[in-house]
């Protein structure tokens, strides 16, 4: 959505090397665009490799998905497309100037987020303690098939690197919030508001991935 200013509306978000609050919108949201596509391109790598193991062990594959719990995965999806639709109402009360629901949606799009990578620890933590551990650090004898480490060290990357990005998220929004309690953001100026949404629905999305590629297998 453009963001067109008035002179009533404060510009000390504007940079010099811009003309008007319109062109460094789409400036700003251009690069996230393009910042989203190396990111992208570099979880493709992890799907890839992903592909090309479960090409080779297939029966390794439907062995391994049994260790997971498809239940807390399910919540775990649910949770991430909740965090969606609250960070684009997040994204709507900035664009409204209602910047009290632009505080409350993001404290609930944050506590999603802390849900998500809460339940995600304690599925790490009954994974480390039967020794389902990434390469040679793989010690549990739960499955019987000699390249069992193989399926957990791509499942630990995936889903380890797409955390990191959670956490990320987190740091971003509780920014956000920051920022929103200074009356930064308003309708002429919520650039920073919609670039992280788009960040975030792209964390969302990869997990929508995720899920059924590693909990689904049968």
């Amino acid at each position: 959505m453009s963001q067109t200013s008035s002179t009533e509306e404060k510009l000390d978000h504007l940079k010099h090397y811009f003309v008007d609050s319109d062109q460094q919108f789409e400036a700003s949201k251009m690069g996230m665009w393009i910042f989203l596509v190396t990111e992208i391109l570099f979880f493709g790598g992890l799907f890839v490799a992903y592909i090309v193991y479960r090409s080779w062990y297939p029966e390794l594959y439907l062995l391994a998905s049994e260790e997971l719990h498809t239940f807390w995965g399910a919540v775990n999806t649910a949770v991430l497309i909740g965090s969606s639709l609250t960070v684009a109402m997040a994204i709507r009360s900035a664009q409204l100037n209602q910047i009290k629901g632009l505080i409350i949606n993001l404290w609930i799009t944050i506590g999603l987020a802390l849900t998500f990578m809460v339940i995600k620890y304690f599925e790490y933590s009954e994974k480390f303690a039967k020794g389902i551990l990434p390469g040679s650090a793989y010690s549990y004898e739960g499955i019987e098939h000699e390249k069992a480490n193989i399926f957990f060290s791509i499942y630990y990357m995936m889903t380890g690197l797409h955390g990191v990005h959670v956490l990320i998220g987190i740091g971003l929004m509780l920014w956000l919030v920051f920022k929103a309690k200074k009356k930064v953001f308003h309708s002429g100026y919520y650039t920073p508001v919609e670039i992280t949404g788009l960040y975030w629905h792209l964390v969302d999305i990869i997990w929508i991935f995720l899920f059924p590629l590693l909990y689904l297998i049968d």
